[in-house]
């Protein structure tokens, strides 16, 4: 199995912002490549426990392979100070009470695509590769890019490009789409590519045209959207006590959706302001520690342009 080629994106600040101290319980919900996992270890050990999970096995496994290359890390799996779980990141609460811990210190996930994904033409996330147009996280489960783009309606193809890709002519690719299928069937990831970009007409643009297309069929095949609401919910709510969780996104509909859940719970009573006392008994359940979005830095972007749309929110449970 390969090495890990993924660089962790605002790896200080998002370890920094979890405050985590030796003998944490953390939970890293989306383990990727590893970096913000392995930082995490340094700050929590000895003493601490590391779940780390991902819906991708392909990174559990190579993680695993990376920590057994080191006698001391080896020993920490032997003894259930890293745990490493196969799992979608909305499933996070479930897995964790099953293995007997009901709260956790801290919670992060980064929600970006690994670069071992993107870089794995087998996967079909990149439109620059030639490979099946699958795109899914865990290849053992679920439906393909492919069976969206040939089996959807004209509708449902342009709610995605809309919602999932911010695409202001979603309809007219979606018919393009349909319209293409029926002589054949899109079946590799530059095929599909090569069509988007035969419909965008003159390409001016500083991003190919299919980017935005991918995301969305990458978006809709993960279910990520549905799966990030899930998440929020079960991630605040196995927290302790001053436990914190902190989320990267890279989307602009992720991160409005990690702000709404955020300010949500971080918002006490809601009585009219002519109630002289609280009546709706609604209590805060997180205290805002960023008050807006970090961003990376203009050098981190120079050295890692994938970090470019990252935005980093953090929050505590009280």
């Amino acid at each position: 199995m390969s090495e890990t080629i993924h660089v962790p994106v605002m790896p200080r600040e998002l370890i920094d912002g979890l405050d985590i101290r030796k003998g944490d319980t953390v939970v890293d919900a989306t383990l990727g490549g590893g970096g913000h996992a392995l930082l995490a270890l340094e700050r929590l050990l000895p003493g601490g426990t590391l779940f780390a999970c991902d819906q991708d096995g392909e990174a559990v496994d190579r993680f695993r392979v990376r920590l057994n290359r080191d006698a001391s890390s080896a020993d920490l799996i032997r003894d259930g100070r890293i745990v490493l779980i196969h799992t979608k990141f909305s499933n996070i609460g479930k897995a964790i009470r099953d293995r007997g811990v009901s709260r956790v210190s801290a919670v992060f996930a980064d929600l970006g695509l690994s670069s071992d994904q993107l870089n794995d033409a087998d996967r079909g996330f990149s439109f620059l590769r030639e490979g099946p147009l699958d795109m899914r996280f865990d290849r053992s489960e679920g439906i393909s890019a492919a069976d969206i783009v040939n089996g959807w309606s004209e509708r449902d193809l342009s709610r995605i490009f809309r919602e999932y890709g911010e695409i202001r002519n979603a309809c007219e690719i979606a018919r393009a789409i349909v319209r293409q299928r029926t002589a054949r069937r899109f079946e590799t990831t530059m095929e599909f590519s090569d069509f988007i970009r035969s419909i965008s007409g003159s390409w001016k643009s500083s991003i190919h045209p299919a980017t935005t297309v991918f995301q969305a069929l990458r978006m809709a095949v993960n279910r990520e959207r549905e799966s990030l609401e899930t998440f929020l919910k079960d991630a605040i709510g196995i927290l302790k006590t001053g436990g914190r969780i902190a989320v990267l996104s890279f989307h602009s509909g992720e991160e409005r959706a990690v702000k709404r859940v955020f300010l949500e719970d971080a918002r006490g009573c809601v009585c009219p302001k002519e109630f002289p006392v609280c009546r709706c008994g609604r209590k805060a359940r997180l205290r805002l520690i960023t008050k807006r979005a970090c961003v990376p830095s203009e050098e981190e972007i120079l050295r890692n342009p994938r970090a470019r749309s990252a935005k980093l929110r953090i929050a505590e449970r009280v």
